[in-house]
């Protein structure tokens, strides 16, 4: 972990800011706006990009897959420029969590990969790099972006470590292990070899 040097009111006030920046849903509402239904009542039921591409429109799951990583990436920017490091890697976890629990759906959303993505590029560009690298690479190989985003997951403290930045691999960790958390059931169907590949409605 970095020094805390914020105090502690001012980093408690970044983590609700982090949560509520992450907590916007917004594949739901770009599938609104775009007239594709309601996402729970499509494919997987989950509001990320993945599930937004099997309604059929590459533009809505592009727009979420940006979106989703961009507020992961300004919870951790505003944080470092008005705090600190500390404030920022509590914001980007918090963004994180904020995407995978949102207040406004009863706290079921997403399985927070391009939040999770998004965060690292922001906290560490070459680590983020490097997991979008393991990303693209797996879904290329096995086309199941689940497989891939377990794979990103697995390889971001390593990366953390070999990339020289072990002071986030804490950090990492937790978000490593509510990656797989959230991804349990996608596992399960791995191994059983029923999981959906990529682009499937």
């Amino acid at each position: 972990m970095p020094p805390i040097e914020t105090a502690t009111g001012v980093l408690l006030l970044w983590a609700v800011i982090g949560y509520l920046i992450g907590s916007v849903p917004f594949g739901m509402v770009i599938a609104r706006v775009m007239g594709l239904g309601n996402l729970r009542d499509i494919g997987s039921g989950n509001i990320g990009a993945t599930n937004v591409l099997r309604t059929g429109s590459k533009k809505a799951a592009l727009a979420t897959l940006i979106l989703d990583g961009g507020k992961g990436a300004v919870a951790v920017l505003l944080a470092r420029w008005l705090a600190g490091e500390d404030a920022a890697q509590l914001s980007g976890l918090m963004a994180f969590l904020g995407h995978c629990f949102p207040v406004w759906l009863g706290f079921k959303g997403g399985k927070g990969v391009a939040t999770f993505l998004g965060l690292l590029l922001a906290l560490a560009f070459p680590v983020g790099a490097a997991c979008c690298a393991t990303w693209l690479v797996m879904a290329i190989v096995t086309r199941m972006s689940s497989f891939a985003a377990i794979a990103a997951a697995a390889t971001s403290t390593i990366w953390m470590l070999f990339l020289g930045f072990g002071h986030m691999v804490i950090m990492g960790g937790i978000l490593t292990l509510i990656v797989f958390i959230r991804h349990k059931e996608n596992i399960r169907r791995i191994r059983a070899g029923t999981e959906p590949k990529i682009g499937k409605k």
